[in-house]
């Protein structure tokens, strides 16, 4: 839904509403504009705006105008009439100002109330909701509804769906092009993903309206995954800025990866998330333990390459604690300038089971294991390759198998969140300590 201002003015006022778009042309620009017929025409031929004409005014284009505002996506009506001279066949006040009353919209019956709705609208912020609809387990088109009725109150709200068509990171970029003040992502955590991807670099903030079955990037961030409180966090305006990363040439924001964490997001199919929610990543890592083999990787960091087996690899840029397979260090700081990586190199199935037991439990009192299984280091950028080839999971989705070269991007994204319970951003000129000391023993 594309926010939409309608113009009507009576003949005598046609004149008025040209010199008012004119005007205002470059807010106007920011809008769909629609008109009755010969009110539209005029706009369109002296000023260069695209308006879409309804029928005339006589023909009923007024009470198409009123359907529009029915539909929930009309900002404002300016309706300049003539109350000395109207003719009998000009639109009428009445119909519209029922619904516009019904619908709270602002509408303008002179140049006076124009004014003050254009200076209201210049001053309202412009966001792009870029909304999944088959995200989560609830009932999407109430939650657009609640989400719309919570932003609207101070933002002016551009809505877009993905579609299997149409991804959210095309829709963030476009969103990007018209000119947005902020771009709100909602849905789960590859829609987010792929959302910030357009934004890294841009100064454009990212809202998160979390949706998804595990709302990971949420989690970790302390963003609300209530709906309410999530919008509120948005409208409150306070911002943080973390550290993002590219795995392959693909938006991250949360983590890759390889292995055993992989091969479990694999088997969470959708029937099975839509089912069990979160329980679905359990179930599957369960069943995962009794398959999982181990594999020769050689990862590569700062020029230096090491070979070792391991069942799991994961690289982090920001991971809640539930993110077991991240926890090397007891937490992953999002604003350090550096890559979290947890090797786990557990042979048997008891000794994994211990191993996820203590790094959750690690990451709850954040503080690192000591498990000569768990291997762990900070890095800017690394490479890594693994035979047999190991599937690897980034942000949620399957991208393919190794080989995978991630790289972060200090400070690259600005998110509206509560204050970070991290480390101040900060980049080390070497390696993070235990990085090359364990390339050295290695």
């Amino acid at each position: 839904m594309v926010p939409t201002i309608a113009l009507i003015a009576h003949d005598a006022k046609k004149g008025a509403m040209v010199a008012f778009a004119k005007k205002y042309a470059a807010l106007l620009s920011r809008y769909r504009l629609i008109a009755t017929g010969a009110t539209g025409q005029r706009v369109r031929e002296e000023t260069g705006l695209a308006v879409e004409q309804m029928l005339a005014g006589a023909m009923g284009g007024d009470v198409q105008i009123a359907a529009e505002v029915v539909t929930g996506s009309m900002v404002a009506v300016i309706f300049l009439i003539d109350q000395a001279n109207a003719r009998p066949y000009e639109p009428e006040l009445q119909g519209l100002l029922r619904v516009c009353e019904l619908h709270n919209v602002m509408l303008a019956t002179n140049m006076a109330t124009a004014e003050v709705i254009a200076a209201s609208l210049r001053d309202t912020r412009s966001a792009h909701l870029i909304f999944n609809p088959v995200s989560g387990q609830g009932n999407s088109q109430q939650a657009l509804l609640t989400i719309r009725q919570l932003l609207t109150v101070e933002l002016r709200l551009t809505i877009h769906l993905t579609t299997t068509e149409i991804g959210a990171e095309h829709l963030a970029q476009k969103a990007i092009a018209s000119g947005a003040d902020l771009i709100i992502a909602s849905g789960g955590d590859g829609t987010i993903s792929a959302v910030a991807g357009a934004l890294v670099g841009t100064n454009v903030p990212l809202g998160v309206i979390p949706r998804g079955t595990a709302n990971a990037f949420a989690v970790a961030l302390g963003i609300p995954l209530n709906l309410q409180a999530a919008c509120q966090t948005i409208l409150a305006g306070m911002t943080q800025i973390i550290d993002v990363a590219r795995c392959n040439g693909l938006p991250m924001i949360l983590l890759a990866g390889i292995g055993f964490e992989a091969e479990t997001v694999e088997k969470a199919s959708r029937e099975i998330k839509d089912r069990f929610g979160p329980l679905a990543y359990i179930l599957a890592g369960a069943q995962q333990l009794n398959e999982q083999q181990s594999f020769t990787a050689q990862i590569e960091v700062d020029g230096k390459v090491s070979e070792f087996q391991a069942a799991a690899i994961t690289i982090a840029n920001a991971a809640p604690p539930t993110s077991v397979l991240a926890q090397g260090f007891g937490r992953v700081i999002v604003n350090d300038g550096l890559l979290e990586v947890t090797i786990g190199a557990a042979q048997t199935r008891v000794q994994a089971i211990a191993a996820m037991l203590q790094l959750f439990g690690s990451a709850l009192i954040r503080v690192a294991p000591n498990r000569e299984d768990v291997i762990c280091l900070r890095t800017r950028q690394i490479k890594v390759t693994a035979d047999p080839p190991q599937k690897v999971v980034l942000d949620g989705e399957i991208i393919g198998t190794t080989p995978v070269a991630v790289e972060c991007i200090p400070a690259g994204l600005t998110v509206f969140a509560p204050p970070l319970l991290t480390a101040p951003y900060s980049v080390p000129t070497d390696l993070a300590d235990g990085a090359e000391e364990w390339f050295q023993e290695s």
